[in-house]
């Protein structure tokens, strides 16, 4: 369903696309699946930031679909400061817990390595010398001061980096951050030196297999299966419907199979990548 129209104007097509991108990022959508990435990552494409569109555009430039994930950002540094910054904050409230030592205080560290996709970025963030408010992250031999009335919990980071404008989606699972930013779904865990060198020694966890399941894009109700156990189903056909909003939402067969076994019951409040049915 159509959730909103964003429409936006400027003195020329980039300008436009610009203030788009901008609009794209304040948007927070949460419970059912969306566009927006998609959407964000389309209009930094630099065929549509030029115009050389056609009708084949999306199967020529995303003919393997798209996923947040794994979308690229191109100023990677942009990410690293906003991480680093509300990281800082998070140590700065945990070290101000009562019932401390007089003279055995807690300070919030300033030295922290940031783990995106498998590669470590040593960063260091403190407090600016004049006392500001602003939170200087040193990176790559650049500082980037950060500046923001960002609230704990509250998932869009406003702000300015450098004194340009920034806007960011940020969820805080435990030392895990997952970012939004133009398209690209970043997820990012802040460590300590000594905790980098560890997690090197990690061997990787397996991600596990999906693909032999229908899952829940949504939280809601389920209101019907359209199979059974055993039932042969062809791609397209339909399978479940989830209500969501006050709107039936029809699952369909993704590919060619055998239905295994039924993993809910009609009737049902399932959650967000909930199994529903699984495949043989």
């Amino acid at each position: 369903p159509m959730i909103a129209k964003v429409v936006t104007y400027g003195r020329d097509r980039i300008e436009a696309i610009d203030r788009m991108r901008d609009a794209l990022n304040g948007f927070v959508v949460r419970g059912v699946a969306h566009n927006i990435p998609f959407l964000s990552a389309l209009i930094e494409h630099p065929r549509f930031r030029s115009g050389r569109l056609t009708t084949n555009f999306i199967a020529e430039e995303y003919p393997d679909g798209f996923q947040p994930h794994s979308a690229v950002h191109d100023q990677p540094w942009l990410v690293i400061a906003v991480a680093a910054a509300i990281h800082r904050r998070y140590m700065q409230r945990a070290a101000q817990i009562t019932g401390q030592l007089p003279g055995y205080e807690r300070t919030a560290a300033t030295d922290w390595v940031i783990v995106w996709d498998g590669a470590l970025h040593n960063v260091v963030a403190d407090d600016a010398e004049d006392r500001s408010g602003v939170c200087v992250v040193g990176y790559q031999g650049q500082d980037y001061r950060v500046q923001s009335d960002w609230q704990f919990g509250h998932p869009l980071f406003r702000g300015t980096i450098n004194e340009q404008p920034i806007c960011m989606q940020v969820e805080r699972r435990n030392m895990t951050y997952r970012l939004y930013h133009w398209g690209s779904q970043i997820d990012l865990t802040v460590v300590t030196k000594r905790a980098a060198e560890l997690l090197a020694c990690m061997p990787p966890k397996p991600e596990p297999d999906l693909s032999k399941y229908l899952l829940s894009p949504m939280p809601g109700l389920l209101k019907a299966l359209c199979v059974g156990a055993g039932e042969p189903v062809k791609r397209g056909q339909d399978l479940a419907v989830v209500e969501a909003m006050k709107m039936e939402n029809v699952l369909r067969a993704e590919r060619d199979g055998v239905v295994d076994e039924l993993l809910a019951e009609v009737g049902a409040t399932v959650d967000v990548d909930q199994r529903l049915i699984a495949f043989q």
